[in-house]
C-alpha cells in the first residue's frame, strides 16, 4: 500500500509474456480483481480438463472382445468386457447368455472362454419395464443393460439395444434373409454375414467383424470339415479329414485362442 491508500501489484495477464504493474485504489477493487483471477484460472482448468475428460469415457466403452467357435464353425457368443473387467456374452441375435470374469490360464482345468462367476450387484427389470424387458438382467456391476422394447419390429424387439455405452443395431427384416434379426453394429464395429445365396456350408455365417474377415471350407470339401473355420484374417486353420480317424474332424493346426485386431477369437 502506498501513502495515498491504493495497493499497488506487479501481475502478469493471460497471453501477456511481460508483466504490467496495477494500481488498486481501495481494498474492494482489489478482492474483486483477485476474486476474477481466481474464477479464470479455476475456468480454464476445467476447459482443458473436458477433452481428456471425453478420452476417458471413450476409453471405458464396453467393445468387442472376444468371439467364440463352436465346433470350429458356428459362432456361439460375442463377448464384450467391461471396466470392471467383467465379461458379458451375447448371441448374435442379441441375447444375454452369461457374464464373469476371465479365468486365469495358469488355473486348474482352464479352457479358453470359461468364464469364472461373478460375485458382485446384478439388477434386473421389474416392474417398471415393458412386459418384453420384465426379468431380463439390467444391471452387472457397474454397468447398464438396455433393451429394444415390444413396439420394434420383430428384427429387433426384445433384443440387447446397449451394453454400458455401447449401442447395438440389427438387421432389418427388409434385408437378405440369412441377415435378418443378426447384429449388425456394436459400438462402431460393423458386422458382415454370408448371405443366403452363397455356399451352404457357410451361408449365413459371420463373415467379417470389422476389418477381420472369416473364411470357411466349402461343401467341396470332405464332409467332417466343411462349414468349419478356414481362416481369421489370414491366420490358417486346418482340421482332420473323416478318414483320419483317429483325430478326424478336430483341430490339426490353427490357434484355439488368437487375439486378432483387438478380439480375442476362440475355436472350440
Amino acid at each position: 500500500m502506498n501513502g495515498w491508500g491504493s495497493f499497488v501489484q506487479l501481475s502478469t495477464p493471460a497471453g501477456r509474456s511481460n508483466p504490467i504493474l496495477q494500481v488498486y485504489h481501495n481494498t474492494g477493487e482489489f478482492d474483486n480483481f483477485r476474486t476474477y483471477m481466481i474464477h479464470m484460472t479455476n475456468f480454464t482448468r476445467i476447459f482443458f480438463s473436458l477433452p481428456l475428460l471425453l478420452l476417458a469415457c471413450l476409453t471405458n466403452a464396453q467393445e468387442l472382445s472376444h468371439i467364440q467357435f463352436s465346433g470350429g464353425a458356428t459362432v456361439s457368443s460375442l463377448s464384450f468386457t467391461t471396466d470392471q473387467q467383467i465379461i458379458i456374452k451375447i448371441s448374435e441375435d442379441g441375447k444375454v447368455l452369461e457374464w464373469g470374469t476371465e479365468m486365469e490360464p495358469f488355473r486348474y482345468n482352464y479352457q479358453p472362454g470359461k468364464l469364472l462367476p461373478y460375485m458382485g450387484r446384478v439388477a434386473y427389470y421389474g416392474s417398471e419395464a415393458d412386459s418384453i424387458s420384465k426379468g431380463k438382467v439390467k444391471m452387472i456391476g457397474t454397468t447398464l443393460l438396455s433393451y429394444y422394447s415390444a413396439s420394434e419390429t420383430n428384427a429387433k424387439a426384445g433384443k440387447l439395444k446397449s451394453i454400458g455405452s455401447t449401442s447395438l443395431d440389427y438387421y432389418s427384416n427388409y434385408e437378405n434373409a440369412a441377415l435378418t434379426g443378426k447384429l449388425k453394429f456394436a459400438g462402431n464395429t460393423l458386422f458382415n454375414y454370408y448371405s443366403s445365396f452363397e455356399n451352404e456350408a457357410f451361408r449365413g455365417k459371420l463373415k467379417s467383424a470389422g476389418k477381420t474377415t472369416i473364411a470357411y471350407y466349402s461343401t467341396f470339401d470332405d464332409k467332417l470339415i466343411k462349414g468349419k473355420v478356414k481362416s481369421i484374417d489370414g491366420t490358417m486353420y486346418a482340421w482332420y479329414a473323416s478318414y483320419e480317424t483317429r483325430y478326424s474332424g478336430g483341430l490339426k493346426s490353427g490357434h484355439l485362442s488368437r487375439k486378432i485386431n483387438g478380439v480375442t477369437y476362440i475355436i472350440m
